[in-house]
């Protein structure tokens, strides 16, 4: 054998184990994206519920809080701005604007409730109403699905995070369009409380 074959052998050995590490490279980020995908549609599902059961709050709150009609056309406006931004979000949950969009409609509608459960604490009536007992309590059981959600969807985040950003893999991530995912995280301390939505 030549030492020309030998050497054109040993060079296509190469661009073929090459070619493998970058592929390897390739499926572990398209996994990593995939998991945070899944996280995020996770967090989606509870939104998706919570949304659900604004309305029927509002409308159990209604005849209790007659005087009240801001408050509760502010609960239906920011639950509305939420779930279209929760719509932008779901469809690509790796796109940094439209998780920024979701992060401060999340802290309009979490004000807007919280200002309802104050209100409707100044009505007696209200609260001892049963309907409305439930939704709350069912409110409250989502809120806390939606932090479990957070959490494995900001976990999944970071994986992908440093996975992408470590090197060699930052060369292939930005050959083939892997851009870094936002975090599900909340910037003003004072949004850092959740709504209370029990009645005491």
């Amino acid at each position: 054998m030549s030492a020309a074959l030998i050497i054109l052998l040993v060079l296509v050995g190469l661009i073929v184990l090459l070619a493998l590490w970058g592929v390897g490279i390739y499926n572990s980020l398209v996994a990593l994206r995939n998991r945070f995908k899944n996280a995020f549609a996770q967090i989606d599902v509870q939104l998706k519920r919570r949304y659900d059961l604004i309305p029927n709050l509002v409308e159990t709150a209604k005849g209790y809080l007659k005087h009240e009609r801001e408050t509760l056309e502010a609960v239906i406006k920011a639950r509305n701005i939420a779930l279209a931004a929760s719509q932008s979000a779901a469809a690509n949950p790796a796109d940094p604007n439209a998780m920024r969009g979701l992060l401060s409609a999340e802290a309009g509608l979490g004000g807007a409730l919280s200002r309802l459960m104050v209100v409707s604490e100044q009505y007696p009536d209200l609260k001892a109403n049963q309907n409305m007992a439930q939704l709350t309590e069912e409110l409250t059981s989502t809120e806390n699905k939606i932090a479990f959600a957070r959490q494995a969807y900001n976990d999944s985040v970071m994986a992908y995070n440093n996975a992408r950003e470590t090197f060699p893999n930052v060369i292939f991530a930005g050959m083939f369009g892997f851009q870094a995912a936002e975090l599900f995280k909340i910037e003003d301390p004072s949004e850092r409380n959740a709504p209370k939505v029990q009645f005491t």
